[in-house]
């Protein structure tokens, strides 16, 4: 069986004990055993620190969750962004960008895309409430993609909102079944899920 993509670290880290060192080790810890599942010893243990220090960046593992998913938001918009500006003013061009953006950042932080759909219910209020925002920035990127399209007609599908939130759907999901050293490889996926939207969306040449 093929096995996952290396992790790559979502906060570089300068020495062990560190604040950086602490969050990838709470990601790893959460990726491994779930949000339930893993205890801030755990996370402790991987930042090779104590608890009494752990505690001084992070009040509890609900705080450790949401900056990690913070962070994790925020690598994947600036992605997104940048990948959608450098395009051009094509909307498909645009979409197809956006796309190859979203599953390269999956691809190379794929713990970080999996606790991010899976964890996140178990934040609650202000935490989620942050969150919620974060991701809901990146799928706004794909609405304004559509939105342009749809008036210009590049775009011929009757339900654009709809498609947005199932493209950035089928781009999260490919954390939970893509495995390193497959039969798709980096840039296939990404052109691959590329053209899907680009079908999902109807596009015209």
């Amino acid at each position: 069986m093929n096995s996952r993509s290396a992790a790559a670290a979502l906060i570089s880290e300068t020495g062990r004990g560190t604040k950086a060192a602490i969050l990838n080790a709470a990601l790893a810890a959460f990726g491994e055993k779930g949000f339930n599942g893993a205890s801030t010893r755990d996370v402790a243990a991987g930042a090779g620190t104590s608890l009494s220090n752990l505690y001084n960046y992070f009040p509890s593992k609900s705080h450790l969750l949401a900056e990690l998913l913070q962070r994790a938001n925020d690598e994947l918009l600036n992605r997104t962004s940048a990948a959608v500006q450098a395009a051009g003013d094509d909307p498909a061009d645009r979409m197809r960008e956006a796309v190859k953006a979203y599953v390269g950042f999956v691809v190379d932080h794929q713990t970080a895309a999996l606790v991010a759909i899976s964890e996140i219910r178990y934040l609650h209020g202000e935490h989620r409430e942050r969150i919620v925002r974060a991701r809901d920035s990146t799928q706004a990127i794909f609405g304004e993609i559509i939105a342009e399209g749809v008036a210009q007609g590049r775009f011929t599908t009757p339900y654009p909102d709809g498609a947005a939130r199932n493209i950035v759907s089928m781009c999260s999901a490919i954390s939970t079944w893509y495995r390193a050293g497959g039969r798709l490889s980096r840039k296939a996926l990404a052109e691959q899920h590329a053209r899907y939207a680009l079908a999902l969306l109807e596009t015209r040449d």
